[in-house]
C-alpha cells in the first residue's frame, strides 16, 4: 500500500526549512506588536456569505477559486480565501469598536485556501500574516501600515522589493470613473467571461495580466482623472507621510488589486526575482466593508503579506537568515544510571531555558554521538559510570573537540558561562 501524500498544491512545512518560515512571521509580526496591534485569531472557515458579500461576487476569489461546502446540517460554509472579511467579522461580533478605543489595531497568521492553478510562488494552501485597522479614516494610518511593511521586509534583510501605490476613489467619484470605464470597455474585443467583468466590475479588468487584454487597455481612461478634491488631498497626504518617512513607492494608476471592497488608498509589495508571482504582499483601505457585511460605517484599513512569497524573495536574494540554535546541548548517557542523572540534569537545564536534547532508544557511544553532531549541539554532555563514581559529567565542545570533567552540580553554570 502506498502512503498518501499531501494534496495537489500545498505543502508539508518540516524542519529545517519550517524555522526559517516561523522566522519570517515572527519578523514581519515585530513591528506590529510595538505599534499597538494585538493579536487575533479566525477559524478556518467561515459562513460563505461572509466572503461572497465582502470580498465580491465579480472576483475570481469567490467565482472560482473558493472552497465551498455544505455542512450535515445545511449550513453553507468556505474555507477562509482571505484574512480580512473574519477578522472585521470577528471585531463586530466581539464589539471591538464600541470600547471607545478607535481604531482597533489588529495582527494575525494564519492559512488562507484558494482552488488555484498550482506554481512555484502559488499554492492552495498558503500562510500569511496580516494587520487591520478598523474605525478611523486618517492617512497617518494608511501610511504606517505600508511603514512598518516595509520595516518588517527590511529587517528581514530584503532590499528588491517595489512598493506599488495607487487610489481607488470613494462612492462619490469611483462612480463616474466606473462609467467612463465601462464605456471604453464595451468597444474592446473581449472574451465572454471578461464582458461578465466588465458589467459587474470594470476595474478588475485593468488587472487582467493577459498581453491580449493589456494591449487593448491603451488609452484607457485613467482613475486619477477622475478622482474627487477630498480623494486627491487623501491621497497625496499618504504620499507626503511616505515620503517623509523615507519610504520609497512607484505610483501606478492601474493598480487594482483583487478585491472587490478597496477604496482609497491601494498599494502592493512587489519582488522582480519572483518571475510572474511577482506579488509578496498588499492591501488598502476598505471604507465600505463593514456596511457590506451588516456592521455599522468602520472606515478602515490593512494588509497581508504572503510568508511563502517572503521565503522564496529572501531566497532570490541569496539572503539566509541567521536562525537560532534548535539544540545547544545534547546529553549522551552511557549505562542505566548515567541515563537516569542525565535525564534529570537536562530537566534542569531546560527549566533554565537551555535549549537541550537527551540521547533517546539506548543507543551507544559512536552512535548517541552521531545524534549529537546532527542535533546541531555545541556541546554535548557524556556520562559513564566511573563519571558519576567521581561526580562529574565530561562537556564536551563540538566545534574544537575538547572535554573537561564538570562537577554535576555545576553543569548548569559551566553551560551557561560557555553558551554566553
Amino acid at each position: 500500500m502506498s502512503t498518501f501524500q499531501a494534496p495537489k498544491g500545498t505543502y508539508d512545512l518540516i524542519p529545517p526549512d519550517s524555522a526559517t518560515y516561523l522566522a519570517v512571521r515572527e519578523a514581519i509580526a515585530a513591528p506590529l506588536k510595538n505599534s499597538g496591534y494585538g493579536y487575533i485569531e479566525t477559524p478556518g472557515f467561515e459562513n460563505v456569505e461572509l466572503f461572497s458579500r465582502g470580498v465580491g461576487e465579480s472576483t475570481d476569489i469567490v467565482s472560482k477559486e473558493m472552497y465551498a461546502f455544505e455542512t450535515k446540517g445545511g449550513t453553507k460554509l468556505a474555507l477562509r480565501p482571505e484574512g480580512t472579511a473574519s477578522v472585521l467579522r470577528a471585531a463586530l461580533q466581539a464589539n471591538l469598536h464600541k470600547l471607545g478605543n478607535l481604531p482597533v489595531k489588529l495582527w494575525y497568521s494564519g492559512s488562507y485556501y484558494r482552488y488555484e492553478r498550482p506554481q512555484k510562488g502559488r499554492y492552495r494552501h498558503f500562510s500569511q500574516v496580516g494587520a487591520e485597522a478598523i474605525g478611523a479614516e486618517d492617512p497617518a494610518l494608511d501610511a504606517e501600515l505600508i511603514i512598518l511593511a516595509d520595516q518588517a521586509y527590511r529587517t528581514l534583510g530584503l532590499s528588491q522589493f517595489r512598493i506599488l501605490l495607487n487610489s481607488l476613489g470613494d462612492k462619490e467619484c469611483r462612480p463616474v470613473y466606473r462609467d467612463a470605464l465601462q464605456g471604453f470597455l464595451r468597444g474592446l474585443e473581449l472574451d465572454e467571461d471578461t464582458r461578465r467583468r466588465v458589467e459587474i466590475n470594470p476595474l478588475r479588468v485593468l488587472d487582467d495580466k493577459r498581453a491580449v487584454v493589456q494591449k487593448q487597455l491603451v488609452g484607457a481612461p485613467l482613475l486619477r482623472d477622475y478622482l474627487c478634491d477630498a480623494c486627491k488631498a487623501y491621497h497625496e497626504e499618504v504620499r507626503e507621510l511616505l515620503t517623509a518617512a523615507g519610504v520609497a513607492y512607484q505610483d501606478d494608476e492601474k493598480l487594482v488589486r483583487g478585491l472587490d471592497y478597496y477604496t482609497r488608498t491601494t498599494f502592493e509589495f512587489v519582488h522582480d526575482g519572483l518571475g510572474s508571482q511577482s506579488a509578496v504582499g498588499g492591501g488598502g483601505r476598505y471604507d465600505g466593508l463593514s456596511e457590506m457585511i451588516g456592521g455599522p460605517a468602520l472606515p478602515s484599513v490593512g494588509w497581508a503579506l504572503g510568508v511563502d512569497r517572503t521565503v522564496l524573495a529572501l531566497e532570490a536574494e541569496g539572503i539566509e537568515l541567521e536562525l537560532p540554535a534548535t539544540t545547544s546541548v545534547f546529553a549522551v548517557p552511557l549505562g542505566e544510571e548515567a541515563r537516569r542523572v542525565l535525564f534529570g540534569l537536562v530537566t534542569e537545564l531546560r527549566r533554565a531555558g537551555v535549549a537541550t536534547d537527551f540521547s533517546y532508544g539506548g543507543k551507544g557511544l559512536k552512535g548517541a554521538m552521531k545524534s549529537a553532531n546532527r542535533s546541531g549541539a555545541r556541546y554535548a554532555l557524556v556520562a559513564g559510570e566511573r563519571d558519576l563514581a567521581e561526580g562529574v559529567v565530561q562537556l564536551k565542545d563540538m566545534q574544537s573537540g575538547e572535554q573537561s570533567p564538570v562537577a554535576l552540580d555545576a553543569v548548569l553554570d559551566a553551560v551557561r558561562e560557555r553558551l554566553a
